[in-house]
């Protein structure tokens, strides 16, 4: 709960620690692609899936800690570039090392 309050303070007082991050609310991502953003004091990674749908989720693989938005878009997937696994967005799951990365 102090992260939280940590971050709504960062918020209501301008300061952004990601200085040149751009605002996830306005980032256009095109198909296939992932970029860093910041939702709030929030570190985040939108990417369009293959299917053009806008995914936004926080930029940590649940593998072992390394930014989604390093990696890439395999389908629907969101692939760590850490060690190659893949991210569901539907459930946050990690589930195996990609194809297109061996």
């Amino acid at each position: 709960m102090a992260a939280s309050i940590h971050a709504e303070l960062l918020d209501l007082l301008g300061y952004d620690p990601d200085d040149g991050v751009p605002d996830a609310a306005g980032v256009d991502v095109p198909v296939g692609m992932i970029v860093r953003a910041r939702d709030g004091a929030r570190v985040v990674a939108v990417a369009r899936l293959a299917s053009g749908r806008r995914v936004v989720v926080d930029d940590v693989c649940p593998h072992d800690g390394g930014r989604i938005s390093d990696g890439f878009v395999a389908g629907e997937r969101l692939v760590c570039a850490r060690h190659g696994w893949e991210f569901d967005v539907t459930d946050g799951g990690c589930r195996r090392v990609c194809k297109l990365r061996e």
